[in-house]
């Protein structure tokens, strides 16, 4: 059981890390308070919708990446010791990540700072699959150039 436990654990603090960058903590509002100085200091001569874009494209990009980590930790949860990589396992942690951002959106929508969007939870699952298809690949050319 404690080997299964270990299995599952860094995608279940992955999780709880999702879980607390939808709070309030998080919002826009927050977050560009700290983002925006930095890139105005990175980029002194942006014009401001510059440096909000690139903000937006920031959070956007948080979105991609930890769904993309997320996916991978939950595949490594998944499969079986010593196992090659299987598609139904890709698949499994593929709907349990899309499963999440949804409930996660979902969540989001009871903050007042914050707002669902369905656009975010497919951003979200973007990542997923993009993760589990760099997994794929890279079995495939594993098995395909064996050392």
């Amino acid at each position: 059981m404690w080997n299964r436990l270990k299995q599952w654990l860094p995608a279940i603090l992955w999780a709880i890390l999702i879980s607390a960058a939808s709070t309030d903590t998080f919002s826009e509002s927050h977050t560009s308070s700290v983002f925006i100085p930095i890139l105005h200091w990175l980029f002194p001569g942006a014009d401001p919708q510059i440096l909000e874009r690139m903000h937006f494209f920031i959070r956007k990009s948080a979105h991609f990446t930890e769904y993309f980590v997320f996916s991978l930790l939950l595949f490594r949860a998944l499969k079986e010791k010593d196992q090659r990589w299987r598609l139904r396992w890709a698949i499994w942690a593929l709907a349990i990540a899309a499963g999440y951002s949804a409930l996660d959106e979902f969540h989001q929508s009871f903050v007042p700072s914050r707002t669902a969007s369905p656009w975010d939870s497919l951003l979200d699952t973007t990542g997923a699959a993009a993760a589990q298809l760099a997994l794929g690949l890279w079995a495939w050319i594993r098995l395909r150039y064996p050392r």
